[in-house]
């Protein structure tokens, strides 16, 4: 989708920015930049939105985002607390001109080729990452460049990883419709667990429905209700991960009245059933915690 230019503002007192966003939510829109993004979630959940891919979020997530690539955090409404991210902004001449076709520095420029489209790091030592990021933090001047150099080539020797836009997403980077987006956006998180009906959406940003929905699959590759399935399954897995709710309760909560088509789209986004997801999770909890008395 169309999103809004931000510009983000050069440090006079370093090559790049490093700083604490914390609020009572995320609320910055669906936006894009030239500079590199590294966000750390220290507190919060809800849905991210990188390109044309949606996930949700959690405490913990690590995303490094590239040059001008449309992405946004949106928390849930349910979610109490503030939130608070790490946040770590540069540009291509970090170093200089052309600092990133040296020898020495080829895995990271591997690594900001395939920021392009968007990379969620799956680490299992989140308080050693979070240790990490915090130290750069609160250094400064020469040691805060070598430990955000260093942070980059270790990011390049993390394999559990995944790259977060689908094949033939090109971001539509045109400015004047941003409101139309974070619309659309506001409007799936408020009426998810109802039924959705096409023509309020497209009559909420002055479309056509036919207009609308041309202007929605050229955007983000993918039709609308594609994109609500979506929304709603990743919900319907934070739930099942997180209560101990029915299946049945879970798709009418997450605004499917028929359980057959829930379970066809849990299929078809996760490629297992909601009862094998919550196995798997449960299994993988209970290995790492067999590791920590080892």
């Amino acid at each position: 989708m169309k999103a809004q230019f931000e510009k983000i503002p050069s440090s006079i007192s370093s090559s790049f920015n490093a700083f604490v966003y914390e609020n009572e939510n995320f609320d910055a829109p669906w936006h894009f930049h030239p500079e590199y993004e590294l966000t750390y979630i220290v507190k919060g959940e809800g849905v991210r939105y990188v390109g044309n891919n949606v996930q949700k979020f959690t405490a913990g997530d690590f995303v490094l985002i590239g040059s001008n690539l449309p992405h946004c955090w949106k928390n849930e409404h349910q979610y109490k607390g503030t939130v608070k991210s790490l946040v770590f902004q540069w540009s291509d001449d970090l170093l200089g001109k052309n600092w990133i076709e040296k020898n020495e520095f080829k895995n990271i420029k591997k690594l900001l080729q395939t920021s392009s489209k968007g990379i969620h790091f799956k680490s299992n030592d989140t308080e050693k990452l979070l240790a990490e990021l915090t130290a750069i933090m609160h250094e400064d001047g020469f040691e805060k460049m070598l430990l955000f150099l260093r942070l980059l080539e270790n990011l390049c020797e993390i394999k559990e990883i995944d790259t977060l836009t689908s094949e033939g997403f090109s971001a539509n980077l045109n400015r004047k419709s941003n409101d139309r987006i974070d619309k659309v956006y506001d409007y799936v998180q408020a009426n998810y667990n109802t039924k959705i009906v096409l023509n309020e959406v497209s009559n909420l940003v002055s479309m056509g429905d036919e207009a609308f929905c041309r202007f929605f699959k050229k955007s983000l590759n993918k039709s609308f209700f594609t994109f609500v399935n979506e929304y709603r399954i990743n919900l319907a897995c934070k739930l099942l991960i997180e209560t101990n709710k029915q299946v049945s309760q879970i798709a009418y909560d997450c605004g499917y009245e028929s359980l057959p088509f829930f379970y066809r789209q849990f299929q078809k986004f996760v490629e297992c059933s909601p009862l094998v997801f919550k196995k798997k999770y449960l299994n993988l909890e209970t290995e790492k915690f067999k590791k920590t008395l080892e």
